[in-house]
């Protein structure tokens, strides 16, 4: 992992050198160079990350890996599918009360398990209270004091916010901590926004020598409406999966039941969306205008053919309004 990015100051010249190069599609083939695959999931909030990867981990770890899923959102909520509905404590929260009372956080302090799949949340502070994303960075210290790289899992699964654009939540694409980023959205424009946002994200950084790739996009509650598989097409990254909108699974995760085991009907889908991210290499994608993101809808929807009419002084004045004498100098045709 990195310590640092790359200085600014040399970002000109960076893009100067880049722009002569011929750069690959992919940027890492074949085998991932580490052990442990190290990915981070990113989407709108509410668009069904929690829900995605408590039944992909849970899968996982059904196939007889082993891994390890950490929530990055303020809300904590990752693991609520995964553990019932059970909040767990976080570690933000942990830390705090093991700080006052002088003791040292342990992992059975923070780390818990369920059907094989350790699981932790980094938490954040109260609305008004601090910053999500100097929450998410020192989380991540408190990781490394525990022993993050050493380690041993399979895969570690980033639960992320994507719609907070605040440093902390950019980490895994700015600190080349996660091989690859997966993102999660549906057929609707704003989640395809955020989707859109974090490729921008991705292909910043790799203009200042990141290694981070999107290695696909899992569409949520799939209407077959078409947009987010037009979205992946448009920006060069492969869907790995479609869940579609369906009432079961709609009901079986508002009741707190994992449906990605072998034993649910969903089981299948699961198997293969594990399949598709263990193998899914990390690509650089080709993010969008807004202009590109709002023609993959139908343009009732959207406002298309809207032109901009600039405002005048006019205008922004309304009521007090007053024309004033013009300077400008007018000269006599003599």
């Amino acid at each position: 992992m990195k310590d640092d990015i790359p200085n600014l100051k040399d970002f000109d010249q960076r893009l100067r050198e880049e722009a002569h190069e011929d750069l690959a599609d992919v940027i890492h083939e074949g085998e991932p160079t580490q052990k442990t695959q190290i990915i981070a999931i990113y989407g709108k909030g509410g668009i069904g990350k929690s829900f995605t990867l408590a039944n992909l981990s849970h899968m996982m770890a059904e196939q007889g890996k082993r891994v390890l899923l950490i929530g990055c959102d303020p809300k904590s909520d990752t693991t609520s599918l995964l553990f019932g509905g059970k909040a767990c404590p976080t570690i933000i929260e942990t830390s705090t009360k093991k700080s006052l009372a002088g003791e040292q956080v342990a992992i059975g302090d923070v780390c818990f398990k369920r059907g094989g799949v350790f699981a932790m949340e980094l938490g954040g502070p109260e609305v008004g209270r601090g910053c999500g994303g100097r929450g998410i960075i020192h989380g991540f210290e408190l990781l490394e004091k525990l022993g993050f790289h050493d380690w041993d899992f399979d895969y570690v699964l980033l639960d992320f916010l994507g719609d907070v654009v605040c440093g902390g939540f950019g980490l895994p694409i700015a600190r080349d901590m996660a091989q690859k980023v997966i993102l999660v959205a549906s057929n609707d424009l704003q989640s395809l926004y955020v989707a859109n946002n974090v490729c921008s994200a991705v292909e910043y950084f790799r203009k200042l020598g990141g290694n981070v790739g999107v290695a696909g996009l899992v569409v949520n509650k799939d209407d077959h409406s078409g947009e987010a598989q037009a979205f992946a097409e448009a920006v060069d990254i492969p869907v790995l999966a479609a869940i579609p909108q369906d009432d079961d699974l709609r009901k079986k995760s508002a009741n707190y039941q994992i449906v990605g085991t072998s034993e649910s009907q969903w089981g299948n889908l699961f198997a293969e969306l594990a399949e598709a991210v263990s193998l899914a290499p990390p690509v650089r994608p080709a993010p969008l205008d807004q202009d590109g993101l709002l023609d993959l809808f139908d343009g009732s929807d959207t406002g298309a053919g809207v032109t901009l009419e600039p405002a005048t002084d006019e205008d922004m004045r309304g009521k007090h309004a007053e024309t004033k004498p013009s300077l400008e100098v007018i000269y006599d045709d003599a």
